[in-house]
């Protein structure tokens, strides 16, 4: 069973670097959380690095905006590495093709920005569905409506072979006390269908890939046995983490509160029962990041 811990300080010496979740751990989608943004700044104080990893759609300026806009200060974290970036990467060098129909939402539409990154990239152009080589996916159009109303969409898409890219495989994220929908909903329904949907966040391999790039942008050499993953979610952040054979902190008291009979501290008996029941074994349980 994971060990529960009370802070971060309990062992944050065993690590030099953290990849932290942010929605759900160091904000909830309208202000940032006091506790876990002194951890972060205490971590750092100490000589630890932090890269946030997010699943957020977005490329890591607009990350960052966004962060500071509900109020986590900069000397929280050193560097940014967003789900968003690592897709970008893949659309722009051709991975659904060069017409895509675009799901999401109008502050989604910087996904499209040009990535100077990428050397010689395809000119993506935006089209309807029945004229496209793929979807490009950053969440629903409505957030708050069931995935299910897209079927029709989607069977279409299948029907013609349609990749889908993935740019956030959240499933849901909570928004202050209201829950909503992520483009992992779609990608998840459209498999299910027998479509092929294409993923770069958290759990998979490409977002660890970036946040490591992002550790040696500066200049710090560490080996995985002293990065730290920090996360509330269970199929994302800690089944990422295990898949790269990264110790994890699973923060119970996000979107697992309930399961988890989370107050300060999660309930030993329903979180382990709830890890049983996900068949999954992070290093570490802790209520919030704190």
């Amino acid at each position: 069973m994971a060990r529960i811990i009370h802070a971060l300080s309990e062992i944050a010496q065993d690590y030099d670097a953290l990849f932290c979740d942010l929605w759900g751990c160091v904000h909830d989608g309208v202000r940032a959380l006091p506790e876990a943004v002194a951890a972060l700044q205490d971590y750092r104080a100490n000589g630890g690095s932090v890269v946030l990893v997010t699943n957020a759609p977005r490329q890591r300026a607009s990350v960052q905006r966004q962060i500071e806009e509900l109020g986590v200060p900069a000397d929280a974290w050193d560097s940014i590495a967003t789900s968003g970036d690592a897709a970008r990467a893949a659309l722009f060098t051709g991975a659904v093709g060069r017409k895509v129909w675009f799901v999401g939402q109008p502050h989604d539409e910087v996904f499209f920005e040009p990535m100077k990154l990428i050397e010689d990239p395809v000119a993506i152009e935006r089209v309807a569905l029945d004229e496209a080589e793929g979807i490009v996916c950053c969440g629903p159009f409505d957030p708050h409506a069931h995935p299910d109303e897209m079927r029709p969409q989607l069977e279409a898409a299948k029907a013609r072979g349609l990749p889908l890219l993935c740019a956030n495989p959240d499933v849901v994220v909570d928004r202050g006390e209201s829950r909503e929908w992520c483009a992992g909903a779609l990608a998840d329904l459209y498999e299910h269908m027998g479509g092929r949907s294409l993923y770069f966040g958290k759990p998979h391999a490409p977002i660890y890939d970036l946040a490591r790039r992002r550790l040696t942008a500066l200049e710090k050499d560490i080996p995985d046995a002293r990065i730290l993953c920090v996360g509330d979610g269970i199929a994302t952040d800690v089944k990422g983490a295990l898949g790269e054979d990264l110790d994890s902190i699973f923060i119970a008291g996000g979107l697992a509160a309930a399961e988890t009979k989370t107050e300060k501290d999660p309930d030993p008996d329903a979180l382990h029962a709830y890890l049983q029941r996900e068949k999954i074994a992070p290093t570490y349980a802790m209520g919030k990041l704190r």
